[in-house]
């Protein structure tokens, strides 16, 4: 293990939602080397840039305590390596390691004996263990708690939220053994104004960190499916969850749309993991389903709205704004928007894609379809109001309205606005 008096030499492995404002606040405290294997986005950091806009120009001013790079030989002096690459789902739903993997076989091509390695990327429990230190060990040919160690210390970013900043949410740590253990809580607490938690073991923190998700993500489904009775049952779901809302232990979770990297995935990493052992967790993935289908129902629940309206279903005009996957974030991977778009395609309506905050770019690559950069009057037949953006929200109903032909329908499916000007609603 690192001696107690030797210098901690941090590097950061991947600058993204996770990477990036870890690297910032190290960097405020020591050196750090923060590296990505996308030479694309260094360069622009460099410059100041971050395209997913969670961090200015001035917050990423040229410092000498912190080095943007692509190069793997920048990462050699480094002692403590911390991983945050993505762990995403394949089409069927299962775990996708290889972007970790990759990170562990070049880490393990250069760690050298008393290396500290902490991974921070959402995994299923034992998966640190079991799948990442046999590979560092096979490229470094070192034996694992001998030569080098392990921590785990889950992350817990939330993109697009300016007052939940990293330093100011409390922590899990854990290590390989007591010792590092206690490491890499130190080395945390340097930065975490809230504390830390320090778990018994790494597989304890991995648990936890994929339960956290899990948890959000059946409530929600249970709104969700509520909200889908409530409608059919043409009951106010807003005013239900008021109302209940009045008792003390009452949940505050609302209906909507579900995606991004950790509520969307995160469970099916836990239930991949049950299912090797034999025991298929239906709870969870009942309420993955419902949260997956949210798309198709509000998709759905739209046309059926216009065609009540007698308004033409196809080539009708729709626009919709929102396409990210939470609220004043640039993220548009994993956006349950997708699945609405897909459904609008096959009724053969005109669809108009609009977000201020993401990357217009991106939006063609990914849906094939030009956005659109300025909003026209009396132009749409339908508008879904998709992602609570604060843009939205100032843009007023006044502003909305005069978008929209004189028969139309608008669907707030974050309730931003008042249900007597825009009625239909989750």
């Amino acid at each position: 293990m690192i001696s107690s008096k030797k210098k901690i030499k941090i590097a950061i492995i991947g600058l993204g939602y996770v990477g990036l404002p870890l690297a910032l606040a190290f960097a405020k405290k020591k050196y750090i080397v923060a590296f990505d294997i996308n030479k694309k986005r260094v360069k622009e950091l460099n410059l100041g840039k971050d395209i997913n806009l969670e961090f200015s120009k001035k917050e990423l001013k040229p410092s000498k305590k912190l080095n943007f790079t692509s190069r793997v030989e920048d990462l050699k002096s480094s002692n403590c390596f911390i991983i945050t690459v993505p762990t995403p789902v394949d089409k069927n739903k299962k775990p996708d390691l290889s972007p970790l993997l990759a990170a562990s076989k070049m880490i393990g091509k250069i760690i050298k004996k008393k290396d500290l390695i902490i991974y921070e990327s959402t995994v299923f429990p034992g998966c640190i263990e079991d799948e990442c230190v046999p590979i560092l060990e096979k490229f470094s040919k070192l034996k694992f708690n001998k030569d080098f160690f392990c921590g785990y210390s889950p992350e817990r970013i939330n993109p697009g939220d300016k007052q939940h900043k990293i330093t100011n949410i409390k922590k899990i740590t854990s290590g390989s053994t007591y010792e590092v253990s206690d490491l890499v809580d130190k080395i945390y607490n340097e930065i975490i104004i809230a504390g830390t938690h320090k778990a018994p073991s790494i597989k304890v923190a991995e648990a936890a960190k994929v339960i956290e998700n899990t948890q959000r993500d059946l409530n929600i489904a249970l709104i969700n499916e509520l909200s889908i009775i409530f409608n059919k049952l043409n009951i106010d779901t807003e005013a239900v969850l008021d109302a209940a809302g009045t008792k003390w232990n009452f949940l505050n979770f609302k209906p909507g749309l579900v995606g991004g990297h950790c509520i969307g995935v995160d469970p099916y990493y836990l239930t991949y993991k049950a299912k090797s052992t034999g025991y298929t967790p239906n709870i969870i993935l009942a309420g993955r389903e419902i949260n997956d289908n949210m798309g198709n129902h509000v998709a759905s629940t739209m046309i059926k709205e216009m065609k009540q309206k007698k308004i033409q279903i196809s080539k009708s005009k729709i626009l919709i704004m929102g396409l990210t996957f939470k609220e004043n974030c640039a993220d548009i991977r994993n956006s349950g928007v997708k699945n609405v778009i897909k459904f609008l395609k096959k009724y053969n309506c005109n669809l108009d894609l609009y977000d201020p905050w993401a990357n217009n770019k991106e939006i063609k690559k990914l849906y094939n379809i030009e956005p659109i950069i300025r909003l026209n009057q009396c132009t749409y037949d339908g508008i879904i109001i998709a992602v609570a953006h604060e843009k939205f929200r100032d843009m007023g109903e006044s502003k909305i309205l005069n978008l929209c032909k004189k028969k139309h329908v608008v669907f707030d499916l974050k309730s931003l606005f008042s249900k007597d000007k825009f009625s239909l609603r989750l």
